[in-house]
């Protein structure tokens, strides 16, 4: 049986953790965890490159784990993957998520100790057997006991939305205290990812402030542990349980510690690399030459105003933090000074909406209110269909007389002068076979469809790229909702191959939405470069069933910008009059 990308993608990264456990070379973890990004993220089958013998032609992918991928394909095992789970007990690898354990230590305790699971690991730090470790101690056990307590109370991440709220107060009580010169939000937050781990706050101060403004920082309300307090960092947790750093660096040192804190991890290896084939160091304090045995000179620094002054003297042309990621951003960036990528800005209207109708909280007209008192000219709402009854779907006769609010509210909207529109759409569900929820001249009636799965999620994969395939097909189908059903942290989504419906969506004209609301979404920004290729029309959508829903587009956005789509690749960045064009282009 023919392994998927994500399948493969998976093994990769569990050899990555496998070998940090086992003490090997950072390297060889490094180049396993790029490999399984690479493959995540690849707009093909992988199948087509082990058939035709040229994985090593997909950048990331060397000889030695190329090999490893044929095996896998011959045998359904890969040897290098066996071989480390001999190594590494199962249990072991949960270590990974206790903040402040690194690979190092937790291998030298499983290694002296003789244990594996996190049950044990607690037992032999309350005897005192860990803190007699060398090189450990009696704090450090203590901190990994806390980071334990705290793991099992929360989740080891949170959502993008959830890290915001964290941030953006703990960012509003520093950003105006004196000696503040500068101040961001670095890390997985400042890249825009989905779900956020510890949250990463970069000032620049001189030394005289550094003391007044950790005082500010591990005093503040919403911290109820100060984790670590040194010269120029000090950690916090939160009530929420999330670990918050903040790092106070010279103002010169600012730039550069704003790109190497920011990461990607991938992105940051590039760049290194870039820095030396050009006679240079970089690293989280600067930019430096290199002398002539080849190491860091740093009685040569390079001067720089910003991070795009370091971009410049790589080569390079700034690249937005959302997409340093190393999945090409570096081609387009050598070449291009601007990437038209989508902004808040840029949004025109709102669709997937919910009102009373289904399981909204408010009427259609206070959705469109909220709309128009936000600058926006268009409303799309889409109730629930008939199926999901537990959502208050709507029968056709429910259908008919929200069609007369709707055209009501429009003339009124006319009369009173205002610029704006309701479109009158439906949230459809996706049936098993992949049919939409009503009839055909029922479905003809609408504006537009937003077709979802909200039932059988978890079919097996070709049902349910059968089902999905015919949906995509179907000529009412505008727009694919959340097209995984995924929730972020709580449930997967289901198993399909999403570069395959991205192309089919893009040949038929139909849109897949990024669900905004920041438990979804999804379509995920991974497949950002496939969409590209194939030039996919996504649309920014709230899933709101709320007023204060609709403003979760701000997450979308940054999905968006992640997954490289421009204003003109997004549906509701256009006018009221091409949407209502596209709607109509079945």
């Amino acid at each position: 049986m023919a392994f998927t990308n994500q399948q493969i993608s998976d093994k990769l990264r569990e050899v990555s953790q496998l070998m940090q456990l086992a003490g090997e070379n950072r390297f060889k973890v490094i180049a396993f965890d790029r490999a399984a990004q690479t493959i995540e993220g690849l707009g093909d089958d992988i199948n087509e490159h082990i058939k035709e013998k040229s994985l090593t032609d997909i950048k990331g992918i060397g000889k030695s784990i190329a090999e490893d991928i044929y095996a896998l394909d011959e045998t359904g095992e890969m040897p290098v993957l066996e071989s480390f789970r001999e190594k590494v007990p199962e249990g072991l690898v949960q270590w990974l998520n206790i903040s402040g354990l690194g690979p190092k230590n937790a291998y030298k305790i499983h290694k002296e100790l003789g244990i594996s699971t996190i049950e044990e690991l607690k037992e032999k730090i309350e005897d005192g057997s860990v803190a007699s470790l060398s090189g450990l101690g009696k704090k450090s056990a203590e901190k990994i006991m806390k980071s334990i307590e705290w793991m099992e109370k929360f989740d080891e991440r949170c959502r993008l939305d959830q890290a915001e709220e964290i941030a953006s107060v703990i960012y509003d009580s520093l950003k105006d205290q004196e000696g503040v010169q500068k101040i961001d939000v670095a890390g997985s937050y400042r890249r825009g990812l989905e779900t956020i781990g510890d949250i990463d706050i970069l000032i620049a101060a001189d030394e005289e402030h550094i003391e007044p403004l950790f005082n500010v920082f591990t005093n503040h309300e919403r911290v109820t542990e100060v984790l670590g307090r040194g010269d120029t960092k000090s950690s916090v947790r939160t009530k929420e349980g999330r670990q918050v750093d903040l790092r106070i660096v010279k103002p010169k040192e600012f730039p550069a510690a704003l790109m190497y804190f920011t990461g990607s991890k991938e992105h940051n290896v590039v760049m290194r690399q870039r820095a030396r084939e050009r006679g240079m160091s970089l690293n989280e304090y600067g930019l430096f030459k290199l002398n002539d045995e080849g190491d860091t000179d740093f009685d040569q620094p390079i001067e720089f105003e910003s991070e795009a002054d370091i971009y410049q003297k790589l080569d390079l042309h700034f690249v937005p933090p959302e997409l340093r990621e190393d999945r090409g951003e570096f081609e387009i960036y050598e070449d291009q000074k601007e990437f038209d990528l989508v902004t808040d800005d840029d949004i025109r209207g709102v669709i997937h909406a919910h009102s009373t109708w289904s399981d909204g909280k408010f009427s259609i007209r206070e959705m469109a209110e909220a709309c128009m008192e936000r600058g926006y000219e268009y409303l799309g709402i889409t109730d629930h269909s008939k199926t999901a009854a537990y959502a208050g779907g709507l029968s056709v006769d429910e259908i008919k007389e929200q069609w007369e609010e709707i055209d009501q509210l429009n003339e009124e909207f006319a009369h009173d002068g205002k610029n704006f529109v309701i479109f009158k759409g439906i949230e459809s569900d996706i049936l098993a076979d992949g049919s939409l929820d009503y009839e055909d001249e029922i479905l003809e009636g609408f504006d537009f469809v937003v077709a979802s799965v909200h039932q059988s999620l978890e079919m097996p994969r070709e049902k349910m790229m059968e089902r999905m395939r015919n949906a995509i097909k179907n000529p009412y189908t505008r727009i694919l909702g959340h097209p995984t059903g995924r929730l972020l942290l709580k449930r997967n989504g289901s198993d399909l191959d999403l570069n395959e419906l991205v192309a089919l969506a893009a040949e038929h004209n139909t849109s897949i939405e990024i669900n905004a609301n920041p438990h979804r979404l999804d379509l995920d920004w991974r497949f950002g470069n496939k969409a590209r290729e194939v030039e996919l029309m996504t649309s920014i959508n709230p899933d709101a069933h709320t007023v204060e829903g609709i403003d979760d587009i701000k997450y979308g956005v940054r999905i968006a910008r992640k997954g490289k789509y421009g204003k003109d690749r997004v549906l509701n960045a256009k006018s009221a009059d091409e949407v209502r064009a596209f709607f109509e282009a079945r």
